[in-house]
This record gives C-alpha cells, structure tokens and sequence, in this order.
C-alpha cells in the first residue's frame, strides 16, 4: 500500500473505532491474520493486532459493546465510560499504521486518529442522547443494528480496497460533522420546550388554587 493508501485505511479505522472500537480491532486482526491486508515491511509490528490473545479480548469486547448498545441508556454509560477509551483507541491504530521511522508522520497520524474516533464518537453518542428520549423501546435497537451494520461494511470495505478508504473517511467526517450539529441543535429545541412546559405548569396550578382567607363560592 501506497501513503495515501495508508492514511486512508488508519482515517477510516480511527473514525469507525470512534463507533464500535472492538469490532474495528477484532475485524482489522482477522484480516492481518488471513493475510486480507497486505502490510509493507514498517508496519509488520501491527501484526500483533492478529495475535490470539489480542483477538479473544476484542471479541469478548465486541459482544459487550454489541449487548450493551441495545439497551437504551445502558448505551449512553457505556458511551461516557469509552470517551477516553475511543478516541486513544483511534489514534493508536493510526499511529500503528504510520512509519516508526518518521516521528512527524506519526505525530500527525496520531492527532488525526485520535481527533477522526472522537468526532465519530461524538456523533454516536449525540445520536443516542436523541434516540433515548423517545419513549418506545425499539428504536435504540434499531439504530445500534444500523451502526453495526454499517461499521462492519465500511470495514470491509476499506480492508478489501484500500484506495476507496480515504473517500470513506472523508465522508465519514462530514457526515459526523453534520449530525453532530444537527443533533445538538435538536437537543436544544427539546430542552427548550420542556422548560417551558415545566415553568408553565406551576403558573396554572397557582391560578386555580384558591387564595387563604377566602371561602369557595357557592
């Protein structure tokens, strides 16, 4: 693989590390381990990510992600407790991705992987701040199958062609870039409204209470 090659395959693996880091570690191994992504000789340290060891964590992880993703705000904590785990997530497989032998490299691959898995998480977990006001029970689940869905795709996608990873991760960024702004303003309406509700509710009930000190009509 060529640098843009690269860059592209670490962008999209931050971004989607940002949405489901366990499942994008799990699925990044296996495909080192069948030898679906071919490494150049620099990179042949991020084979460990094949290791059985490193594979049976990611799996275990991937099946409590997945479990708890479809819980509605069991989500949103598992969502707060990887803030940190994410992005730091994101920016470490970049960085595994990048030449050792060029520390600027990696110190733009690592700010990039790491700034990419936190926009993407930021959106997810927005997403789910949404989605969780909603009183019905299933659109959490729904909404966590797309995100599987998706993720598992775009991996594959971007494992099985590298050049088309950097189109990937571009449109990913947008894309999180205009949920995020979409979604926060949403938030904002809704909060907006139910403080108005609330704030309003006690002025009528002041109204209709009786005043002390004066009999009710007859």
């Amino acid at each position: 693989m060529g640098i843009v090659e690269i860059l592209g395959v670490a962008g999209s693996l931050s971004l989607l590390a940002g949405w489901r880091l366990y499942l994008t570690i799990l699925a990044t191994g296996i495909a080192m381990h069948f030898g679906w992504l071919p490494l150049p000789e620099h990179l042949a340290a991020l084979k460990v990510l094949a290791n059985p060891w490193v594979l049976g964590v990611a799996a275990i992880g991937t099946v409590a992600e997945f479990t708890a993703d479809k819980i509605a705000w069991v989500d949103s904590a598992w969502d707060t407790v990887h803030s940190v785990i994410r992005p730091l997530g994101g920016a470490l497989l970049a960085l595994a991705l990048v030449d050792s032998s060029d520390p600027a490299w990696q110190v733009v691959a690592f700010l990039l992987g790491g700034g990419g898995a936190l926009l993407s998480h930021g959106a997810k977990a927005t997403t789910r701040a949404v989605v969780n006001v909603s009183p019905e029970p299933y659109s959490n689940a729904v909404v966590s199958t797309g995100e599987d869905v998706a993720t598992g795709g775009l991996l594959a996608l971007a494992i099985a062609f590298p050049p088309l990873a950097i189109a990937i991760a571009i449109v990913m960024a947008v894309a999180a870039v205009v949920v995020i702004i979409a979604l926060r303003r949403l938030l904002r309406n809704i909060k907006a409204t139910l403080k108005k509700a609330l704030g309003d509710a006690p002025a009528s009930a002041a109204v209709e209470l009786p005043q002390a000190g004066t009999s009710a009509p007859d």
